[in-house]
């Protein structure tokens, strides 16, 4: 079969492995599609993502397909159902597992970091990752459970109470998943910085109320005008210095930062203890999914989140090592690599 297996910075090579078979307790899933994250790129550019990636480990960790062998003791899901997968495995063990931080699991199995994941063909997990996706759920939109589960997490740590003012730095695919989750949790107005028009645009079809490009405008002018008093949360969902210092600057009294964009592992930032002091902020991050998996699939099955209109692009396998490369491309939209489209 074809998989883009990894060798190290900037070595991804889609070659013919060997097809995995369902072992005990495992689900053999013929992959459909599979998002590229801004963790495969992190992995790509030599850096960490949530764990480091040994050599030779198929990548791709956001996927879907169909059920297409099931080994001894599976009884979730039989051969054909159409399923998702959550790459997270917790080992439920371990001191985290057994104090309700699963994700902090010592003994994780990541799919699709630290062993073969969806850039191929077929993928072996086991059957507790796999969850069932309603028929009228596209393979591509339920290749976006996993980052709408990670958004799950962050948007649940982000306090947000019913009326609340709430501005999202960044508008790619999950600063676009993110202001959705916000209007959904009761935000009375929506906030976006994007420096790209056509992201802007989408962003307000999706439910932003004000959009500024942070490039040509002057944010704060434009949210006095607007007559914003005081923004509650803000989530960054960009992953630069940069932005995360903007994040904490543009925080009103008494505000959650959700710093959710994921950085280069040795990015610092200047922080002022003063002005945290006195605006009383509350400074979170947010860490890949524990126990959101469900939840993201039930709202895309009922279309109560809209996943598929920042889909730029569904390509082929072989095109997986150059649209890492290539940050421009990338910046278009989210892709969808399906490893049985055949390459032009």
């Amino acid at each position: 079969m074809k998989a883009a297996v990894f060798y190290g910075k900037h070595d991804l090579r889609v070659q013919e492995i060997e097809k995995p078979t369902a072992k005990t307790g495992q689900v053999l899933i013929k992959v459909m599609a599979c998002g590229i994250c801004g963790t495969d790129v992190h992995i790509f550019n030599g850096d960490e993502g949530a764990a480091p990636t040994p050599v030779g480990t198929a990548l791709g960790h956001e996927f879907a397909g169909i059920v297409e062998e099931i080994g001894e003791g599976v009884t979730a899901v039989k051969v054909g159902d159409r399923v998702c997968v959550d790459p997270n495995e917790m080992c439920g063990e371990c001191y985290y597992c057994k104090s309700g931080i699963g994700h902090y699991c010592e003994n994780m199995g990541g799919i699709g970091t630290v062993v073969n994941g969806g850039f191929a063909q077929y993928c072996a997990v086991p059957q507790s990752q796999v969850y069932k996706i309603a028929d009228s759920t596209t393979y591509e939109r339920a290749a976006m459970t996993e980052p709408l589960a990670c958004c799950l997490h962050g948007i649940d740590m982000c306090n947000i109470s019913c009326g609340d003012t709430v501005l999202v730095i960044g508008g790619g695919m999950i600063g676009l998943l993110m202001l959705q989750l916000a209007r959904i949790s009761g935000a009375g107005k929506i906030i976006l910085l994007e420096p790209v028009a056509k992201k802007r645009e989408e962003a307000k079809a999706l439910g932003a109320d004000i959009c500024i490009d942070p490039l040509t405008q002057n944010v704060k002018e434009v949210l006095a005008q607007e007559g914003v008093e005081r923004i509650s949360t803000v989530i960054e969902c960009v992953g630069k210095p940069s932005t995360m210092s903007q994040a904490i600057d543009l925080a009103g009294n008494k505000a959650t930062v959700m710093l959710f964009g994921l950085t280069a592992p040795g990015d610092e930032i200047s922080i002022k203890p003063f002005e945290i002091f006195k605006k009383e902020l509350i400074i979170t991050a947010s860490y890949i999914n524990p126990y959101t998996q469900k939840r993201a699939i039930d709202l895309i099955d009922a279309n109560r989140v809209d996943v598929s209109s920042m889909v730029y692009r569904v390509a082929p396998l072989e095109e997986l090592p150059s649209i890492l490369s290539d940050g421009k491309e990338r910046a278009k939209g989210k892709f969808i690599i399906c490893p049985w489209l055949e390459s032009k």
